[in-house]
């Protein structure tokens, strides 16, 4: 087993190291993001510790160019900073497991040998609905060629309905996803955003590719099919 340490304090770093070395585990260190994106790309590993905090590159890049250039390596991210949006935000990136710091090294070698044991299957690196397109790494999403700008909550809808591909999703699975499963506020909200994304990815290029299910939700479909 080979892992890379992608993390700029010295001690939470050695002491990384030598926990794993001392399981018989292989260990590259790196000290900043540009590194560590140079090191994961030209190495294969089976893991990555990845602190997001880093100088030269944020481990959020790190991992965005990582899935930009296709390698899946498990990837499992440390953080100083607690709280739901920072998690979002890590797995958004794509990251494959979370811990915050101060953390104890038992978890984290567990943790590590559970990514292991999964490994790292092939990931759509884009999504499509016909010639709608959406990169998840790179929260960018474009149809006929042509960048199209979303909110991030006009985004989180699109990609929940193109992840569920040709499925109903209904209003309160979108409120639960996208908003949160103790929103409170008016349920049309969702028709509300459904009507933004239609005026921004279908009705400028001709398409109807996010359509009504009457009485159940919505769908993402090839309007061409």
């Amino acid at each position: 087993m080979k892992v890379l340490i992608v993390e700029d304090e010295h001690d939470i770093a050695e002491a990384i190291r030598r926990g794993l070395a001392g399981e018989g585990i292989a260990v590259d260190v790196m000290r900043d993001g540009v590194d560590g994106l140079w090191a994961a790309t030209e190495t294969a590993y089976d893991a990555i510790v990845l602190d997001l905090m880093l100088p030269r590159m944020s481990g959020r890049d790190v991992l965005l160019g990582l899935r930009e250039r296709g390698v899946w390596t498990p990837v499992l991210v440390l953080t100083a900073r607690e709280g739901d949006a920072v998690q979002v935000g890590a797995f958004d990136g794509g990251a494959d497991d979370f811990l915050a710091k101060p953390f104890s090294f038992d978890v984290l070698l567990a943790r590590l040998r559970a990514l292991v044991r999964r490994g790292a299957p092939e990931r759509p690196v884009v999504l499509s609905v016909g010639d709608l397109r959406l990169e998840p790494a790179r929260r960018r999403v474009t149809r006929q060629g042509e960048q199209i700008a979303l909110t991030p909550r006009e985004y989180g809808v699109l990609e929940l309905l193109m992840r569920r591909n040709g499925d109903v999703v209904t209003k309160s699975e979108i409120l639960a996803n996208v908003w949160d499963s103790a929103y409170e506020g008016d349920p049309n909200v969702v028709e509300v955003y459904i009507s933004y994304l239609r005026r921004k990815v279908d009705a400028p290029f001709g398409r109807t590719s996010i359509v009504t299910v009457r009485g159940m939700g919505y769908r993402a479909v090839d309007d061409e099919a």
